[in-house]
Formats: C-alpha cells, structure tokens, sequence
C-alpha cells in the first residue's frame, strides 16, 4: 500500500517515546497495509494533550474527558484521506503503566486500532470486536508487539 502517514506532535510526547513518530509511523503504515482493498491513503495522526483531546471528545462526541484514541474517518469527497487520530498522552501513559505495557507497545496498538477504525471497522458487538481485535493481534504480531488483550478480561478494553 502506498501510504501517507502525517504526525503532528504537542506536549511532552517524546519524553515518554523518544522515537515516537517513528513509532507512530510504523504501527499507522503497518495497519494500513492490512486492508486487502486498499492501494492508497494518508493519514494524519495528532499526539497532543489530554486537555486538547478532551475538547475534541466533547466537541464531537458529546463526552466529557479525554479519551486514549479518537477516530475521525474522512468525509466523502475526501480522496485518498482515511481521516485523522487524535490520541491524548496523560491517558494513554496512565493505562501503560496500569497495564504493566511498553510504552510504544502500548502507543502502537492504539494507532492500529484508530486505523482500523479509519477503515471502517469497529467493537460495537461481540463479532466485530472479536474480528478487529483478531487483526490488530495480527497487525501488532507483525510489529513484535505483544498481544495486547492478553491480559485483559472479556470485553478487550
């Protein structure tokens, strides 16, 4: 797949990833490369503030808080543009440390899993989250990421 991955970085990002848009990089291409009918797309991928990802959280889906990662699939008329992630540092710090995960472990099943989101897919019943979560452990497999719902309980979150 021939992919554009932009990342725009706010705050303290590489303080806690010092290659984070590598990192980002790599796990964005590495999920876009999983859409068997796709050849082309670009994303954009902001790191920012819990504060910063907070608005948008409530701007655009009425929720108080930040969120780890938001999802802004593209509208039609967009071209090749997927859409835009936007992942907040204190919460997704918070749960890697809760989660006894790698920092860019952790950074990366995010992105993959704001990509997949950007393909359409989602957790919303038992048969799409088993079917997403099965390709992010692939995706992340590919990566030398552990999976990430190892450890947790049923619902994957």
């Amino acid at each position: 797949m021939n992919a554009s991955v932009e990342v725009e970085i706010e705050g303290l990002w590489r303080e806690w990833i010092a290659d984070v848009e590598a990192v980002t990089q790599r796990a964005a291409r590495a999920a876009l490369a999983a859409a068997p009918d796709r050849t082309s797309g670009s994303i954009t991928v902001l790191l920012s503030e819990d504060e910063d990802v907070a608005e948008l959280n409530h701007r655009f889906r009425g929720k108080a808080g930040p969120t780890n990662v938001l999802s802004f699939p593209a509208g039609p008329g967009a071209g090749d543009h997927l859409g835009d992630l936007a992942l907040a540092l204190g919460v997704c710090r918070r749960e890697a440390e809760a989660q006894g995960k790698r920092a860019a472990d952790h950074l990366s099943h995010l992105v993959v899993h704001g990509v997949l989101h950007l393909l359409g897919m989602d957790h919303q019943n038992d048969a799409e989250a088993e079917t997403m979560e099965q390709l992010e452990r692939t995706v992340l497999a590919g990566l030398g990421v552990p999976d990430p719902y190892a450890s947790q309980d049923d619902t994957g979150h």
